[in-house]
């Protein structure tokens, strides 16, 4: 008698002879013993019903073969036939072209066996074929919150979210079960899975996850030969899925369950609709309009909650279709924050908030969905927010090129006085290949930019031929010396109809080979709408003779040969620009250079800003007139740097080079750890604060961490010549954590000597604190307060972000606005989260360089545990030390509540309260803080930079070089 296999694998098939056996091999391979295999072939033509018997006649009493008379058209009908004709108590469902993880059927029958469950389900891993194996992105799990661990549910009230997994593929279903609710298929309707998964999840008395892969969907490149579901240029295809999403919303409208249906549409809204739109700008006018008339018909039935829950983007996307705005719920769509992608919608601010589109919303649904406040688009540096460039004009007429366009400037972020400078970019796709740029005029134009760019593209574009064939367009523009980088291409919404033709322009280049490889630059526009241009051959006399040239460039051997080539090159191209390559060398070769004697190269927080003690210690080089030849360091932009000083870009060739022949290196942080420090170079470590919080070799992590890490502080720490101290706590904490045994020298803090000296008789330093405070609008008698926490870290190490301010911005504008401007200041690692809304009472003055500016200028202080509260003592100002009830109370040096120089806060009511009455906080904490002043800012006297001057760069002849101990 012929045992009942524990599970059926249903493989349905249509023209999939070649992917077909290894489909069912997967089948065949499962560690379960016993599965028995059904293969249902949908009427193929192509010799897959052969294929399917065939493996039949090789397992026979494993694999069976079913062939339908006439095609389905759709999945469900071949799946309906192979649960009637298979035999085993559990079931599965596998598609031709994709696979199963071997232990699939082992691990959820087990959990079916163990849970009692109807339906277990598991996870679906999507591979990407068409990427090489082993690159990052080619794998990428479905839905994988969902499978994070095992889970058993009662009813899909439980855990609505399950709708987001509607495949049918990556479960197990119990027969009975399936037979009981006469569950089945959905048939000539595509999108069978949803309704299915729906009517399953809401029949099943008890229904498990568990966090393994059991089904491997092979995804391939859909614009060869796109599967039925994929099919989304047909019109037919959007109207089939929204059918099925009606008919689950009767099936939950028949149950009551009006919280699954709003769950299911804001499923709806944040994936089917999204993958729709973010597709739309290919479409031909008419099926972009005839498709957004279908969805705003079914959108105008969703109830208004959904807009309020679904993802802020998705939501707005789909509010603004029904509302008519179809350009900005394009842009919406296309939007995803941190991939670079491009903002193509207009911002308006109103009433302190921050809305999407061009015009305020009507409404108070409108203003809910629209409100894209949170979102921080207000925060964003403008190279992050990637404001979208629009090509408005592309001609080519003898030699001549021209192109023009706008570039989105949201919120007036770039103000009419910016000074402003564009360039168009055109680079190859070949990797590291050379770009070339093209200079383009840009001016204000209403609420946006212009630009314009002619130019000769034979003179400027200078292709190799036959492998760089595909040419990407960039704009570069400038701000204020910050670079924006975007994309020229067309517009993102219906209007992009009336556009200018980006199709098919050529133009004229000289190829670095021959004429025969391309003589034209012809334009397309890109799946994601840029712009960018594919090299052809124009002249149609030479084109026979190009076609031949390219079959035989072509070829595989020449393929094979320009390979290796372009291998050997990228490869020479990473390891002559990798940092451990420029460390080697600068080791080996460059430290073998003469000293320059006076050269000295000056870096702060690794290049970020021109600031703290590397800045004080250059102007009182520049103030007193010693011969130094000064090179500052800088990380991303060279703005804010001192224009009489030579300036290089960290981690550049020309960085390695300053440092091999300086004759000092000045910096509060660390140069490279890699880069040996030759004994005729002194290294002056001046350090960026006093320690509150435990340092170095004295924290926990440190201690328990890997030896490797405690040997690249030591090397770090073992270059130092001199390390400044401001206080004897500096030499029981900071020398003794970082392990530091060069010269001590109590000086104290250079970049403290304004806050000790005052502002008399430095025209300079006054000078930028009164441009500084004019900029912050801070001349209307108000009080200036400044917030600045210290580092926090979130669960990966990295800056909690953005960081909050202590009190609610309402609140504070509301109880303290009329007196008191809240100055926020984030650690240099972390930026202010303040909406528009705040800025009567708030500022955010995160990009303030030098904080010292800000605590001259500040008549309070509000901090934590951060070592600012060291320097701004010595200014005997009101301290307000806020250290929340539910924040994370780093292990400190010292009690610091017992030494604190000014009131604890721990909650938003007790800091309002201190700031209410700042005099009478100063006054009771009066000599505590001078007494704080005292100990921790011993030697901080005002002459710290000329100290430091004097010892080292006094009579240049008579200190020599001074090498570490």
């Amino acid at each position: 008698m012929r045992v009942r296999p524990d599970v059926s694998v249903v493989v349905i098939a249509y023209n999939d002879a070649a992917r077909l056996p290894r489909a069912v091999a997967s089948s065949l391979a499962q560690s379960l013993g016993g599965v028995e295999t059904v293969i249902v072939d949908d009427a193929s033509t192509d010799g897959t019903g052969e294929a399917a018997d065939r493996l039949a006649a090789a397992h026979p009493g494993r694999v069976g073969a079913v062939h339908l008379p006439v095609n389905s058209g759709g999945c469900g009908r071949p799946r309906n036939v192979g649960v009637e004709r298979s035999n085993g108590r559990y079931v599965m469902f596998l598609d031709s072209d994709d696979l199963l993880d071997r232990h699939a059927c082992l691990n959820l029958l087990s959990a079916a066996q163990e849970t009692g469950a109807d339906l277990v389900s598991g996870l679906c891993d999507r591979v990407f074929l068409d990427m090489p194996k082993g690159a990052k992105g080619r794998v990428r799990p479905w839905y994988p919150w969902l499978y994070e661990r095992s889970a058993v549910y009662g009813s899909l009230e439980e855990n609505p979210d399950l709708l987001y997994d509607t495949l049918s593929t990556n479960k197990l279903y119990r027969r009975g079960f399936l037979e009981d609710g006469a569950l089945r298929f959905v048939e000539r309707l595509h999108y069978e899975d949803l309704l299915f998964s729906a009517e399953a999840y809401t029949a099943a008395a008890r229904m498990a996850l568990i966090p393994h892969r059991v089904y491997n969907w092979l995804v391939r490149d859909r614009r060869v030969k796109p599967s039925i579901s994929n099919r989304r240029d047909e019109l037919a295809n959007f109207a089939d899925r929204l059918e099925i999403h009606r008919r689950i919303d009767m099936l939950f409208e028949l149950r009551g369950a009006d919280g699954l249906k709003r769950a299911k549409d804001a499923k709806f809204v944040n994936h089917d609709l999204l993958l729709y739109l973010r597709e739309l700008r290919d479409r031909d006018p008419v099926y972009r309009a005839r498709f957004l008339d279908l969805a705003a018909g079914y959108l105008a039935g969703l109830d208004p909650v959904v807009f309020e829950t679904a993802n802020p983007l998705a939501a707005i996307a789909a509010f603004l279709i029904r509302e008519g705005d179809r350009e900005g719920a394009l842009a919406a769509a296309e939007y995803l924050p941190g991939r670079r992608s491009d903002l193509h919608a207009r911002l308006v601010e109103r009433d302190g908030r921050v809305f999407w589109g061009g015009n305020p919303p009507r409404g108070d649904l409108g203003r809910r969905v629209l409100d894209v406040t949170d979102l921080g688009f207000h925060l964003y540096p403008l190279k992050e927010l990637r404001p979208a460039a629009v090509v408005t004009r592309l001609e080519a007429s003898g030699d001549r090129a021209r192109l023009d366009g706008h570039v989105l400037n949201p919120l007036d972020r770039i103000p009419r006085g910016a000074a402003l400078s564009a360039s168009l970019e055109f680079r190859s796709r070949r990797r590291d290949a050379p770009g070339a740029r093209v200079p383009a005029e840009i001016v204000h134009e209403g609420g946006r930019l212009a630009w314009h760019a002619e130019f000769d593209p034979r003179a400027r574009i200078r292709p190799i031929g036959f492998v760089d064939p595909v040419w990407d367009v960039r704009l570069h523009v400038k701000v204020d010396g910050e670079e924006i980088v975007t994309r020229p291409g067309g517009s993102a919404g219906a209007a992009a109809a009336k556009a200018p033709v980006l199709h098919g322009v050529g133009l004229p280049v000289r190829p670095r080979l021959t004429r025969l490889a391309g003589d034209v630059l012809r334009s397309f526009v890109t799946e994601d709408g840029h712009l960018a241009f594919r090299l052809a051959v124009g002249d149609p006399r030479t084109r026979r003779t190009a076609t031949a040239v390219a079959r035989v460039a072509g070829s595989p051997p020449a393929r094979l040969g320009w390979r290796r080539a372009r291998r050997m090159e990228r490869s020479m191209r990473r390891a002559l620009a990798s940092s451990r390559t420029k460390a080697a060398v600068f080791n080996r070769i460059l430290t073998r250079l003469p000293v320059r004697r006076g050269l000295a190269v000056f870096e702060s927080h690794l290049g970020l800003h021109y600031s703290d003690n590397p800045k004080y210690i250059y102007r009182e080089l520049r103030r007193s007139g010693r011969p130094v030849e000064a090179v500052w360091s800088y990380a991303t932009s060279a703005k804010g740097f001192p224009s009489d000083a030579r300036l290089v870009r960290r981690d550049s060739w020309r960085y390695h080079l300053a440092l091999a022949r300086a004759e000092f290196w000045i910096d509060n942080q660390g140069y490279p750890d890699r880069l040996r420090k030759r004994p005729e170079t002194t290294y002056i470590q001046t350090w960026h604060g006093s320690a509150y919080k435990l340092m170095g070799l004295d924290q926990p992590r440190m201690k328990s961490g890997p030896a490797s890490a405690r040997a690249r502080l030591a090397r770090m720490v073992d270059r130092f010549d001199c390390f400044l101290v401001r206080s004897g706590h500096d030499v029981d904490t900071l020398v003794k954590g970082l392990g530091v045994r060069a010269e001590l020298l109590p000086a104290g803090y250079p970049r403290n000597d304004p806050l000790v000296n005052g502002l008399d008789g430095d025209a300079e330093l006054a000078a930028e604190v009164a441009a500084l405070r004019r900029s912050l609008d801070l001349d209307d008698g108000r009080r200036a307060v400044l917030y600045a926490p210290t580092f926090r870290p979130g669960p990966t190490g990295k800056p909690v972000e953005p960081m909050e301010p202590p009190v609610d911005p309402v609140r504070f504008a509301r109880e303290l606005g009329d007196e008191i401007v809240l100055l926020v200041r984030p650690h240099y690692l972390s930026r202010a989260n303040l909406p528009p809304s705040a800025g009567r009472a708030m500022r955010d003055v995160g990009g303030v360089a030098d904080v010292t500016l800000l605590l001259l200028l500040a008549d309070a202080l509000v901090t934590d545990h951060s070592s600012i509260m060291f320097d701004y003592a010595l200014l005997d100002r009101p301290i307000v030390l806020h250290l929340p009830e539910d924040g994370e109370h780093a292990a400190g040096y010292f009690d610091l509540e017992e030494h604190a120089p000014g009131p604890v806060t721990r909650t938003e009511d007790e800091l309002i309260a201190a700031l209410a009455d700042l005099d009478a906080a100063g006054s009771a904490h009066a000599a505590g803080r001078r007494a704080f002043a005292e100990r921790f800012g011993e030697h901080d006297r005002g002459t710290a930079a000329r100290t430091v001057v004097e010892r080292y760069f006094g009579e240049r002849s008579a200190h020599g070089s001074h090498r570490n101990r």
